[in-house]
C-alpha cells in the first residue's frame, strides 16, 4: 500500500490527482470508489468542476485525508507558532475558560471582518 501524505501548494484539481496516482488508482477506479461517472474525475482533475460536499466527503474517506487537506493549502490551516503554544495552553483550561476565550476570539474575528469591509466601502 502506498505511503499516504498530505499534499500541499496544489489547487484541488491537483491534489486529487496527486492522491489518486499516490494510491494506484486509475481515474475509472476512483470513479468506481467513488460511486460516479469516470467523466467527472476527469472534470476533477482538470479543474473543469468542482466535487459536490458528498463527493469531497467520499474523497477524504477513499484517500484518508482531511476534507480541509483537499480544499486547502498547509499554510492556510495551520496557526503560527506564537498561536499554537497559545492554543495547546488554552486547551488545558476548563470548558468554562474555554468558551470565554472562544467568544472573546469570535467576537474580535467579526469585529476585524467588520473593519476590514468597511474599508473597502469607504
Amino acid at each position: 500500500m502506498p505511503v499516504i501524505r498530505i499534499v500541499i501548494d496544489m489547487d484541488l484539481a491537483k491534489r486529487i490527482a496527486t492522491l489518486r496516482k499516490e494510491h494506484g488508482l486509475t481515474q475509472q477506479a476512483l470513479a468506481e470508489a467513488l460511486g460516479l461517472h469516470v467523466t467527472q474525475i476527469k472534470r476533477y482533475e482538470s479543474g473543469a468542476s468542482a466535487p459536490s460536499i458528498e463527493a469531497l466527503k467520499k474523497l477524504s474517506k477513499t484517500f484518508c485525508v482531511t476534507t480541509d487537506s483537499l480544499l486547502f493549502d498547509e499554510d492556510e490551516l495551520s496557526p503560527d507558532a506564537d498561536l499554537a503554544l497559545q492554543f495547546k495552553a488554552i486547551s488545558s483550561m476548563s470548558d468554562e475558560e474555554r468558551f470565554v476565550i472562544k467568544q472573546l476570539l469570535q467576537g474580535m474575528i467579526i469585529k476585524y471582518s467588520a473593519d476590514k469591509w468597511s474599508d473597502k466601502i469607504r
